[in-house]
């Protein structure tokens, strides 16, 4: 088996025997009381090993839970938040009725239709950038703030020297002023 399955959240049916004997193991060589995709799980892992970083990646596409960081909470729309009419002025039921699915219908499928054309091509767009921006990131911004941090640690003493020499006292004497103020409220 390869790394790419995907569990399923669809709900097990799990039996349970509660007999005296918690040694006996059934005909087919299973364990009773464990679910048969506990079963199934623990058969692909005596089958093969994976590492820990194929099997803790994140970047697994996930079936059920496409966006698992909400991300995209603005974009819940349904025909309710875009079209409403008043009770004033109301049109046929059967009007509002095919207005509704149709909308959803259209939505769905142009939906569906824009992703199976462009889907790919801005994948590979957008992975081929943060590529890029982490390549950028890694070998050329920070070697250089590092550089730039190593060379102006002298400069870095100076600027906090002048700032304790000249404005802390300042604030520390402001703060000595505003000390003996005090607010009270009281209702007239």
């Amino acid at each position: 088996m390869t790394g790419t399955m995907m569990r399923s959240t669809a709900p097990v049916d799990t039996e349970i025997d509660l007999g005296d004997d918690s040694n006996s193991e059934d005909s087919e060589g299973k364990q009773p009381w464990k679910t048969q995709l506990e079963t199934v799980m623990e058969e692909e892992e005596t089958e093969e090993e994976e590492d820990l970083v194929s099997t803790q990646s994140d970047t697994r596409p996930l079936i059920n839970e496409r966006d698992p960081r909400q991300m995209n909470e603005c974009l819940k729309v349904s025909f309710e938040d875009v079209i409403a009419e008043p009770f004033s002025v109301r049109s046929g039921d059967r009007v509002w009725f095919w207005s509704n699915a149709l909308f959803e219908v259209s939505r769905v499928w142009f939906y569906r239709i824009g992703t199976a054309v462009l889907a790919i091509p801005f994948s590979v767009i957008a992975g081929v950038l943060f590529a890029f921006l982490t390549c950028l990131h890694i070998w050329l911004l920070t070697p250089c703030v590092k550089v730039i941090f190593m060379n102006t640690g002298r400069l870095e003493m100076l600027w906090s020297s002048l700032l304790d020499i000249f404005v802390l006292p300042v604030y520390h004497s402001v703060s000595k002023c505003c000390r003996s103020v005090s607010v009270r409220f009281t209702r007239e």
